[in-house]
Formats: C-alpha cells, structure tokens, sequence
C-alpha cells in the first residue's frame, strides 16, 4: 500500500468554489491499475484559511508512480493551472508507505 497527499491552503472566501470544483471533476483514477480509493478531506479553518488534502490510496508506490506519468494523470491534472488562484502557494505532496496496519476483525 502507498497513500499520496497533497494538502491545500484555502483563502476561506474560496473554500466553498474549491469544493465545488473537486466535487465536479472528473478524476479519472477508476480506469488505472493499482488505484484503491480517493478521499478529499476538509480540515481545520484558521486564521481567514481552510485546510484540505486529497488522500489517495495505492496498491503500491509503483502504482502510484505509473499514474503520475499516465495519460489519465494528464487529463485530470490538464486544468490544474487556471485553478491556483483558488488555493496559496503550492499543493504540498506528501507520499506515505507503511509500516504498521491494524485493522477491526
């Protein structure tokens, strides 16, 4: 298993246009291999900003990678610059493999 992040810093004035336009999109993450699930998680609002992150989970780090150089990667990712002005800076990526899982019986 592999799990990428990218967290977003969001003007609070914003929030809700960013949420709209990640609940619109189309993801195309269904159609290639090792993708598990997607969850676009909302955090805390502080300081006139709101937090989120996409968390994506992987069959492996090499899935992960294989959907990074995809053509699918391409066509998600093909608006991704005239949506900056919704968010500060950059995303910040960060990729996780593990090394405990606990799960209920």
């Amino acid at each position: 298993m592999y799990i990428a992040m990218n967290r977003f810093t969001v003007p609070t004035e914003n929030a809700q246009a960013f949420e709209d336009l990640w609940l619109g999109r189309d993801s195309h993450l269904k159609q290639v291999p090792g993708f598990v699930e997607f969850h676009m998680l909302k955090g805390p609002e502080a300081d006139g900003k709101v937090l989120y992150a996409s968390h994506t989970i992987w069959e492996s780090e090499e899935a992960f990678i294989g959907w990074t150089k995809s053509e699918a990667f391409r066509a998600a990712h093909k608006d991704a610059g005239t949506t900056k002005k919704l968010y500060d800076g950059a995303p910040s990526f960060e990729g996780f493999a593990p090394i405990q899982h606990i799960a209920k019986d």
